[in-house]
């Protein structure tokens, strides 16, 4: 047991985990971020984030995700980064966070505990992962300096990740299982203009290679036909699944998707403990909407153990 009593820990070093830990600290409790990897979450392998108010030009998810962490030191939040989470005892006022390292002692919990890459599930993912595989553009891009890429997504991300490595490789193609992109106009729009070519209503059938990856089998689901093309590496971006089993081990209610079920301020069903950003069932999974939760989880957090005058509780 660490011996210290934390007033809330926050498990998940991520935009809501960085949130949430800045206006509890601010707000005078005693705040501990537990980050099983290196703070920043997913959001720190954004190439590019344009749509984050108050940054006209953009900002990368690593100098965005740097900026909060240097906040939350500034207001004294401890940050325990390499420290995951294995089991919650979440029943009763005092409340217990087991980690790989230790045992914390807290009175609320908030979790912010992100999400995790989904998988392809198809032949050769598996085998080739790290061998021309990847999940993360900007790790890996430029590991592919004129390379022929396939990119495999439909949404944000997937586009960023296209445009990305437009400016490193020889030849990107985005393909999309459905026949439109659920990318933003302004990225669909750049996409046209990069020269990246985007081919619907297609499937990555198997993964091929030798050492390396060095072909891939696209199916077509419109027209059922398959056709190998050559190419160096493929980057999977089709969405993410939350981290959320420690949570449901210790009682907390998730939807049949795994997420997290949250109230309008942040609650679970269970006193004293709130989740936060993209472990939710929120259905916008923005780093906005992550920011947004997770000051409206710290207040209510603070609400709930120092009972203002204007807490209401309801």
């Amino acid at each position: 047991m660490d011996g210290t009593e934390y007033d809330v820990i926050i498990i998940g070093a991520g935009p809501a985990g960085l949130t949430a830990g800045i206006y509890s600290a601010r707000n005078g409790l005693k705040t501990l971020i537990l980050e099983e990897k290196t703070p920043g979450g997913l959001a720190t392998e954004a190439s590019l984030i344009e749509n984050y108010p108050g940054f006209i030009e953009g900002i990368s998810g690593f100098d965005l995700m740097n900026r909060m962490v240097e906040q939350a030191k500034k207001f004294e939040v401890q940050i325990n980064d390499l420290e995951r989470g294995v089991k919650l005892n979440l029943l009763g006022e005092q409340k217990i966070v087991k980690t790989e390292k230790n045992s914390y002692t807290t009175s609320a919990v908030i979790i912010s505990s992100g999400c995790h890459y989904k998988h392809l599930n198809v032949a050769g993912e598996e085998t080739f992962s790290g061998k021309g595989v990847s999940y993360c553009s900007v790790c890996d891009g430029p590991l592919f300096r004129g390379k022929r890429l396939i990119v495999v997504g439909g949404g944000n991300s997937a586009a960023i990740s296209a445009l990305y490595l437009s400016d490193l490789a020889s030849d990107v193609k985005l393909i999309h299982r459905r026949g439109v992109l659920r990318a933003e106009d302004a990225l669909r729009k750049d996409l046209k203009r990069r020269g990246v070519k985007v081919i619907l209503n297609t499937e990555i059938d198997e993964i091929k290679g030798e050492q390396i990856v060095n072909c891939v089998v696209l199916f077509n689901n419109k027209t059922g036909k398959t056709v190998e093309v050559l190419v160096d590496g493929i980057f999977i971006h089709v969405g993410e699944a939350p981290n959320s089993q420690i949570a449901k081990e210790a009682g907390v209610e998730i939807d049949r998707e795994g997420f997290i079920i949250v109230d309008a301020k942040q609650r679970t069903n269970i006193d004293g403990v709130y989740a936060t950003g993209d472990v939710t069932n929120c259905a916008v999974k923005q780093i906005g909407t992550a920011v947004g939760q997770a000051i409206i989880a710290a207040i209510e957090v603070f609400g709930f153990l120092k009972r203002p005058y204007y807490y209401m509780g309801s």
